[in-house]
């Protein structure tokens, strides 16, 4: 299939088999908005292959406190619910 016609959601796919990534790193990466990129993200990790493959989550941490227990893992905390810190890195995606 011809890269034009892949859809984004095939795309992205593609992109987190190959390597792990941010939100921002795959907005910048396709020319999207970091909340379409999560959005897109909900539905490829519904729909990524049976047993063969699985979408993979690397918690958002915040880094004044070590915090890393969130509870939606599609979306980017503005600030640590612990410390209440705004230092919050960003969760990382892969497909394995």
């Amino acid at each position: 299939m011809r890269e034009a016609d892949e859809t984004t959601r095939q795309r992205l796919a593609d992109a987190l088999r190959a390597e792990p990534a941010t939100p921002s790193e795959l907005a910048t990466q396709f020319d999207l908005t970091t909340n379409a990129v999560l959005r897109h993200l909900a539905h490829v990790s519904r729909s990524v292959d049976g047993p063969d493959e699985r979408f993979l989550v690397a918690p958002p941490t915040c880094r004044d406190c070590g915090f890393d227990d969130f509870d939606d893992l599609l979306n980017l905390p503005s600030r640590c619910p612990e410390c209440k810190s705004e230092a919050v890195d960003e969760p990382t995606y892969t497909i394995e």
